[in-house]
């Protein structure tokens, strides 16, 4: 089973899903590490995104959704950012086990 290092907290996780899905897919309580940031009809977006703390590697988990499923709040890099759905569809990511 592939291992995924946490820099930040120096704990490993498990890798549960190795295909590449995008954060907005992702429901409350789950934890996934960032594979890439792609944004190609809008490069400001991804490089935003990047700016923010998606980067590759970093472990997101999403906390809470809007009861219309739009905007999701979500933890990365110990602060909070809430993202719409179709931002968050530019982070692909890999979903992890605590």
């Amino acid at each position: 089973m592939n291992e995924v290092r946490e820099a930040a907290a120096g704990r490993r996780t498990a890798v549960v899903d190795a295909v590449a899905r995008s954060l907005a897919d992702l429901v409350p309580g789950v934890r996934a590490t960032v594979t890439k940031v792609v944004a190609d009809e809008a490069p400001a977006v991804a490089c935003r995104l990047r700016d923010l703390g998606f980067t590759p590697g970093a472990v997101v988990e999403v906390v809470r959704r809007a009861p219309l499923r739009d905007p999701v709040v979500y933890r990365v890099k110990d602060y909070e950012v809430c993202l719409r759905r179709a931002q968050a569809a530019c982070v692909h990511v890999v979903e992890v086990e605590r």
